[in-house]
């Protein structure tokens, strides 16, 4: 079994799994340790052999997260080279973070029915095996996912002017453009934002535009990883690193500049992908 040729395409689908570069990069390794334990010679399709080891460690790590409705903290559980690296994935793949966000909010079957099928062309038998159920049953995930990506993915954002402001206010804070984000906000500009998601000290609110522009500056790594949405119809951004919703962004204009910015817990809200 040569594994090495097979770690691109694994990582690929360990990564649309999980959502996380160094959980994918785990499952790899975990699935590389158990063929090397494993007698893979005489296999007459080692990849369909990788591919399903592969899928059942994924799935273990899904359902223990399912069970625990994991949803990382601000600070403590994002460093800044997790959320780097899963940022050059997703570029270098072409998975936008909206995807991602979505694919999170489906079960551990769905989520491994609509990979495994529809983005990698795994039949609908190979799929109820690693699973361990019937095909039927397979279907009726794979459908179940595509319903609800279908559902949440409509017609993008409206191209408006408050709209361009804030697109461009959040590209100036994910590259620490500190003036250009005074620039787009009121003098009197206030962030507030929710106690548990901020690291000890940091103030739940803060008022003027370059005092909030530092703070914003100092976490470029987390805005970096946010997703434009829709939610109540109401254009917002969703911090999503991994495609792990944890905190949604609003922020309200005024005569086109940034008024206040508001960062709070996602709530069980129905996701809309933008852009």
């Amino acid at each position: 079994m040569d594994f090495e040729a097979m770690r691109p395409r694994l990582t690929a689908i360990a990564f649309r799994l999980l959502g996380s570069v160094q959980d994918a990069e785990d499952a790899v390794q975990n699935t590389w340790l158990k063929a090397s334990a494993a007698h893979t010679e005489d296999l007459r399709n080692p990849d369909a052999w990788a591919t399903t080891v592969l899928t059942r460690v994924c799935l273990d790590e899904l359902r223990k997260r399912h069970r625990r409705r994991e949803e990382p903290l601000f600070a403590d559980l994002l460093p800044t080279e997790s959320v780097a690296a899963d940022e050059r994935y997703l570029r270098r793949e072409d998975v936008s973070r909206a995807l991602m966000v979505v694919l999170h909010r489906l079960t551990p079957a769905q989520r491994v029915a609509y990979v495994l099928h529809d983005l990698f062309d795994f039949p609908f038998r190979e799929v109820a095996k690693t699973l361990h159920t019937s095909v039927a049953s397979v279907k009726k995930h794979a459908s179940r996912a595509r319903g609800r990506l279908e559902r949440a993915t409509p017609e993008p954002f409206a191209p408006t002017a408050d709209r361009e402001v804030v697109e461009a206010f959040l590209a100036a804070a994910a590259g620490g453009d500190v003036d250009r984000m005074v620039a787009l906000m009121t003098d009197d500009c206030v962030r507030v934002a929710d106690a548990d998601l901020l690291p000890p000290g940091v103030p739940t609110v803060v008022t003027g535009a370059r005092s909030v522009a530092r703070e914003t500056s100092s976490f470029a790594d987390r805005i970096r990883a946010a997703a434009p949405m829709l939610i109540d119809r109401r254009p917002v951004d969703v911090i999503a690193p991994g495609g792990h919703p944890f905190a949604v962004i609003t922020i309200t204009t005024v005569d086109r500049r940034v008024a206040r910015i508001e960062i709070g817990r996602p709530p069980g809200f129905s996701l809309t992908q933008g852009r």
